[in-house]
């Protein structure tokens, strides 16, 4: 048995587990979005930070890498452990055709693991929904936690979709929007008039995590 696990966000450019072999490619059907709440690591429960989940999209592609661990079942055990502890706020698990690069009619992996997020704020309590870009875009200038600043999840999300040459023009529009709200920010520290300091967006108080501490989780 072979695992293959595909990363679209953190895990792209920061995995945390051994693995044998990875590939660049894109899965169908699905859209990243950051509408998915942190509260242990770029964020807090008062205040939480927004990272990346996928939701469903007709005809949408999202660009990633599929890591294969195939070292025995001991391997893919630890495997497991670890990224069950790292996405423990990703309440689903689904299975996906991967595709390589010139070649989107005949998948290059069939049956990869992927971590994602039941978008009902209802039934998920992180999940915080989408919201203006202007208000994400403050709670991502201001959010942060135990393992840092939510802007810079943020930021190296840009730079490794950047550095695999499929960058997401979602994730460049929210950025730039960020870079403006951090602008004003450091021009208020100067001129003194009073801006929001948190998005306008009602947040959802969430409590602690009972899975424990997460090492090396969405850096």
């Amino acid at each position: 048995m072979v695992l293959w696990v595909f990363g679209y966000g953190s895990l792209i450019w920061n995995p945390g587990f051994d693995f044998d072999d990875k590939i660049l490619g894109f899965i169908t059907g699905y859209k990243r979005t950051f509408n998915l709440a942190c509260i242990d690591h770029r964020g807090t429960p008062k205040d939480p930070a927004r990272t990346c989940t996928l939701e469903s999209e007709e005809r949408a592609i999202c660009w990633g890498i599929a890591y294969c661990v195939n070292g025995g079942l001991e391997k893919e055990r630890e495997a497991m452990q670890y990224l069950e502890r790292r996405e423990c706020e990703y309440d689903q698990k689904i299975s996906v055709d991967f595709y390589k690069d010139g070649n989107s009619l005949e998948p290059a992996v069939t049956g990869v693991l992927v971590f994602v997020s039941t978008p009902d704020p209802v039934g998920n309590k992180y999940y915080l929904g989408p919201a203006p870009l202007e208000d994400m875009a403050m709670q991502i200038a201001t959010a942060s936690g135990p393992n840092g600043n939510n802007r810079d999840y943020l930021f190296s999300m840009e730079k490794a979709l950047s550095n695999i040459s499929h960058e997401d023009a979602s994730i460049i529009e929210l950025a730039d929007e960020v870079r403006k709200v951090l602008s004003r920010l450091n021009e208020k520290k100067i001129t003194g008039p009073d801006i929001p300091l948190k998005s306008q967006t009602p947040l959802v108080h969430l409590s602690p995590l009972l899975e424990g501490t997460v090492v090396d989780s969405r850096y």
